[in-house]
């Protein structure tokens, strides 16, 4: 596996009675097997066909040739999406080395300003777009879909639509209709996979692809995660089960109603961003669930520690590490001879990262904090498709144990209601 789970620090035995009781861990891990099975046979018979992403080659040769020319033809990429449509892939586009890639700017929001300086920075003769909406109606992204088309038949002519993309599930959509109108070639989004779920697939993947990244490779770290719940495995030798079992045991039990994520690796910080969607508009349901927080290694220890050693007995964390003990620029000692820097002397930047990451953790642990440790001995795209595969079959089997539907979002269609009617009101509509 790609990474290593700790959990023993979540238990009462570790860290008191702030943890959480082996005996329901154990009630919590039989009833989860329900969930696997479940997922099990949705596997088998395609009715979660997120799963089936994993083993799953053909689709990438597809793409190859659209990644290339993006690639080729464009020194800047703008992703146009919001929440599921965007987060994995800029997740996964932390992980680009390639400098030789384009530039990609993923715009989620909808802020007037931001979409202003975005279209002033580049180049337009040089900008390629990726538009996603996996219905091809979500109000966010076709303002900005709109927007960012007008600027383009403007400056270039109306043959200039090539330089868009889009991805949208088949039927007939608004998407698909002004691409039909204008050109404009449009990829199937998979109907069957909610966009939270979807980072697997084209949405995530293509712009890895145009980033330089290797596709196949996060699928594989995706498919060996998932492995143990396609053979049957027992419960309590699947990570992601286990992690589900301590987050409900400590929501039910013990009160825990948040749960923090905090990697120490930059290159996770978006990934915590990805969590916090999934987990939040998955669990969130029936007055059931718990709040997803993401943080960032010594950002946050320097801004959210006090208070999450301090502060309410409320919070589970998990804590992610990499080992980069030795890497990094070493401190010369000539430099770090100050006697309160001479601890620094002939040690490297990531022996630094290392032990302040070791010691939050432990810091964590020594005031009953229940804490997970996720350590990573590198972080690849192997790795970070092993981290998606977990997380979803985690936030799957703890929505089983809540008894809510992980794959639905009913009360956040009360705001896109409300934001037309008001948009109708002020005569925009």
């Amino acid at each position: 596996m790609p990474y290593a789970q700790i959990t023993d620090a979540c238990f009462s035995d570790a860290v008191g009675a702030h943890g959480l009781d082996r005996a329901r861990f154990d009630a919590l891990l039989k009833k989860a097997e329900g969930a696997l099975t479940a997922m099990k046979s949705g596997h088998e018979d395609g009715s979660l066909p997120f799963l089936r992403l994993s083993e799953a080659r053909d689709d990438l040769g597809s793409l190859e040739p659209l990644a290339a020319r993006y690639r080729e033809q464009f020194s800047d990429v703008v992703l146009i999406g919001t929440g599921g449509s965007s987060l994995g892939g800029q997740t996964l586009c932390k992980l680009a080395t390639d400098l030789q890639a384009p530039r990609l700017h993923f715009f989620d929001n909808i802020d007037p300003h931001s979409l202003g300086r975005l279209l002033s920075a580049v180049d337009l003769a040089r900008t390629g777009f990726l538009v996603v909406s996996k219905s091809g109606s979500t109000a966010e992204t076709m303002s900005v879909f709109l927007l960012c088309l007008a600027a383009v038949i403007e400056t270039l002519g109306r043959d200039a639509t090539g330089r868009f993309t889009a991805i949208a599930e088949p039927g007939d959509n608004a998407l698909r209709r002004i691409c039909d109108e204008y050109g404009i070639a449009v990829l199937d989004h998979d109907p069957g996979i909610g966009g939270r779920y979807s980072v697997l697939s084209l949405t995530g993947l293509l712009p890895a692809m145009i980033a330089g990244l290797d596709a196949v490779a996060v699928r594989e770290g995706a498919a060996e995660a998932l492995a143990p719940v396609l053979i049957g495995a027992a419960a309590k030798d699947i990570a992601p089960a286990i992690g589900a079992a301590i987050s409900v045991g400590l929501a039910e039990n013990r009160g825990i109603s948040t749960s923090v994520l905090m990697p120490y690796v930059d290159r996770l910080a978006d990934f915590g961003l990805w969590y916090r969607q999934l987990w939040a508009e998955s669990l969130g349901k029936n007055g059931k669930g718990t709040t997803p927080v993401n943080a960032l290694g010594t950002v946050d220890q320097h801004s959210q520690l006090q208070l999450y050693l301090d502060g309410p007995r409320d919070k589970m964390f998990t804590v992610i590490m990499l080992d980069v003990a030795g890497k990094g620029g070493t401190f010369p000692a000539d430099l770090a001879r100050d006697r309160d820097l001479a601890y620094l002397a002939g040690r490297s930047l990531g022996d630094l990262m290392d032990a302040e990451q070791r010691a939050t953790a432990e810091s964590l642990i020594r005031h009953q904090r229940p804490t997970r440790i996720i350590r990573l001995p590198v972080l690849d795209e192997r790795t970070m498709g092993a981290l998606f595969m977990h997380f979803m079959l985690e936030t799957i089997i703890a929505a089983h144990l809540l008894g809510v539907d992980p794959f639905d979002q009913p009360a956040v269609e009360e705001g896109k209601v409300l934001a037309r009617q008001y948009l109708a009101e002020s005569g925009g509509a």
